[in-house]
């Protein structure tokens, strides 16, 4: 049975390791993909609609541009919601194929799920992706990668964890201090909840029957 834990562990496979053949188990054929990017070093389209769709983008083409990719997810417990997570920061450490150098970057994701007809499995409906920083590093021999994600347990990742194991690293190595930044997760402020309920209101509005005359 594919709950929401299991779709999310499900995605950062598919993702990371390139398996376009995943999707289909994760997303409803007819879902919606949206970005929100505070940064130039990366760039997505502002929303793709369709497994096709989104699998071009979050595996074909992201898998062509970067290699030796591990996402997590920053949290303390999984998120227990059914239909809705609303926030969930996470982690991205992995290799820029081209440059060969390391990406790192930190924003949030939102999800809504729906269960399917017949097998009562769930899958994802609607994915938002926000990108708060994505830094690049010379890394050219990739042990820098190596050395951070080898300091973190994947893909759940507590939030004191990733603090204690990036300020010891900062302490060990003094050029890691590009890590300061993100140490912490993501934080939404009183701007970003206002989005999210916003956002909430208008998810609900779909599929309402409209007023009649």
């Amino acid at each position: 049975m594919l709950t929401p834990r299991s779709l999310l562990e499900r995605y950062v496979e598919a993702k990371d390791q390139v398996r376009p053949h995943l999707m289909q188990t994760i997303y409803a054929a007819n879902a919606i993909l949206t970005f929100s990017i505070a940064t130039d070093k990366i760039s997505f389209p502002n929303r793709v609609v369709g497994l096709d769709g989104i699998t071009k983008t979050l595996i074909v083409d992201f898998g062509t541009r970067f290699s030796r990719c591990k996402t997590f997810y920053i949290c303390d417990s999984t998120p227990q919601q059914e239909g809705r997570i609303a926030i969930l920061p996470w982690l991205v450490l992995m290799r820029e194929s081209a440059s060969s150098r390391l990406r790192i970057g930190k924003g949030y994701y939102k999800w809504t799920f729906e269960q399917q007809q017949g097998d009562g499995n769930m899958q994802v409906a609607a994915m938002h992706i926000h990108i708060e920083r994505m830094d690049v590093i010379d890394d050219r021999d990739g042990k820098i990668l190596h050395a951070l994600q080898s300091a973190l347990p994947y893909p759940w990742l507590p939030p004191a964890i990733l603090l204690e194991q990036f300020e010891q690293l900062m302490r060990r190595t003094p050029s890691l201090e590009f890590l300061d930044i993100f140490k912490t997760p993501f934080q939404a402020n009183p701007t970003t909840r206002r989005r999210d309920r916003a956002g909430k209101a208008a998810t609900a509005q779909i599929g309402r029957p409209s007023a009649k005359n």
